[in-house]
C-alpha cells in the first residue's frame, strides 16, 4: 500500500479531529454513555445501522437527537406502535385533485438519521418495510425504486424488560444492525450530574439552548469514510475474524452462530474504531474491542444454555479468550 500523501493524511486527521470533538460537544446534553456515541460513529463510518438496547429514561431518543445536531444532519423519529402501516415509514402515493394524478409523499424514512422508537412494538410487516431502506437505501413504491439521502443511518430502541405487547424482530432483520448498543443506566456520580443540569435549568427538548453546536458535517463524514476504506488489514487479522466467528458457529451453547455477514461486519467496525484511534491498520484488539457489540446480536443461544445463566456476551468473551491471537 502507497503512503499518504500530506494533503491526504491532513483532511484525513481533520476529519478524525471533527468525529473526535462529537463526544464533547454531545456530553453537553447527555451524560456518560461515551461507548454509545462511539458506535454511533462507527456505525455511520461503516454505512451501518444500529440497535440501541436500554430502560426507559436511559437517554437513547436524546442520544440520536444530540449526535444529528453535533452532526448537522436531518433526524427524524417514528414512534413504532402496533397499528402502524408500512406506508407510514415509507411514504405513499397521494392523489392530487387539482392535477389529478398521484403523486409520492415521502414517509420519516427519508432523511440521514432515523430515530425507530421501540421497533419491536411493531407488526414484523412493518418492520419489513425497513429492510430495504437498511439494506439497499432506496424504498421502492408502486414498483419505482427511491433513494434516500447519503448518509443514512437507523438506530432503532427497544426496551430489554417488557416484552409483553412486542413483535421480536426476526433474525434476519437483526443481521441487518452492524451494531447492538447496550445503553446502560448511570452511575450515581452520572445520575447526580444529569439532576443538577435539569435543576439548573436543562431542557432535552432545546438542544441548541443547552449549547450543542454542529462540529463535523457530511463531507467530514465522507472524507473520514474514505481514510477508514484504506486503513489497512493483514492477513493474520482477516484470519483472526474467521476464526472467531467460526468458533461461535461450533459453540455449544449456541444453536446460531455468526454469518459471513457477520464476519465481514466486524472486519469493518475494526477498521473503523482503529482509525478513529489514530491508526492506519488493524490490531487484533481493535477486533476484540468491537466484537461484542458487533456479533452479540447475531447469535442464538441454546433454551438449555439460556437456563443455565449464560449470555450472548459470556459466550463471546469465552470464544475470544480461547481463539489464538495472531502475534
Amino acid at each position: 500500500m502507497s503512503a499518504p500523501t500530506p494533503e491526504t493524511a491532513t483532511t484525513s486527521d481533520a476529519a478524525r479531529a471533527s468525529l473526535e470533538a462529537l463526544r464533547t460537544e454531545i456530553a453537553k446534553a447527555v451524560v456518560g454513555q461515551d461507548p454509545a456515541v462511539t458506535g454511533l460513529v462507527v456505525a455511520l463510518l461503516c454505512r451501518g445501522h444500529v440497535l440501541l438496547e436500554g430502560v426507559p429514561g436511559v437517554a437513547k431518543t436524546l442520544l440520536v437527537r444530540a449526535l444529528a445536531s453535533a452532526l448537522e444532519l436531518d433526524t427524524k423519529r417514528v414512534q413504532f406502535t402496533p397499528d402502524l402501516m408500512p406506508s407510514d415509514v415509507t411514504g405513499s402515493l397521494v392523489y392530487d385533485s387539482r392535477s389529478a394524478e398521484f403523486s409520492f409523499q415521502p414517509g420519516p424514512v427519508f432523511t440521514n438519521l432515523l430515530l425507530a422508537d421501540e421497533i419491536n412494538r411493531t407488526p414484523p410487516k412493518t418492520q419489513a418495510s425497513l429492510l430495504e431502506a437498511m439494506e439497499e437505501r432506496q424504498v421502492t413504491v408502486d414498483g419505482t425504486p427511491r433513494p434516500l439521502p447519503d448518509p443514512f443511518l437507523v438506530a432503532a430502541t427497544q426496551n430489554p424488560v417488557e416484552y409483553e405487547g412486542t413483535y421480536p424482530l426476526p433474525e434476519a432483520q437483526l443481521d441487518r444492525f452492524l451494531l447492538k448498543l447496550t445503553v446502560p443506566l448511570p452511575s450515581r456520580a452520572d445520575e447526580i450530574s444529569v439532576l443538577t443540569r435539569h435543576a439548573d435549568g436543562f431542557d432535552p427538548r432545546d438542544l441548541q439552548a443547552a449549547g450543542v453546536r454542529p462540529v463535523a458535517g457530511p463531507a467530514d463524514l465522507a472524507a473520514a469514510r474514505s481514510a477508514v476504506a484504506k486503513t489497512s488489514v493483514s492477513p493474520e487479522i482477516t484470519g483472526y475474524v474467521v476464526d472467531i466467528c467460526r468458533a461461535t458457529r461450533d459453540s455449544p451453547s449456541l444453536t446460531l452462530g455468526v454469518s459471513p455477514r457477520g464476519a465481514t461486519a466486524l472486519l469493518s467496525t475494526a477498521r473503523a474504531w482503529a482509525w478513529l484511534t489514530g491508526r492506519d491498520y488493524v490490531t487484533p484488539d481493535d477486533v476484540k474491542a468491537l466484537a461484542l457489540p458487533t456479533l452479540r446480536h447475531r447469535i442464538q443461544l441454546r433454551p438449555e444454555a439460556e437456563m443455565e445463566g449464560v449470555t450472548a456476551d459470556s459466550v463471546i468473551h469465552s470464544i475470544l479468550a480461547h481463539v489464538p491471537v495472531p502475534r
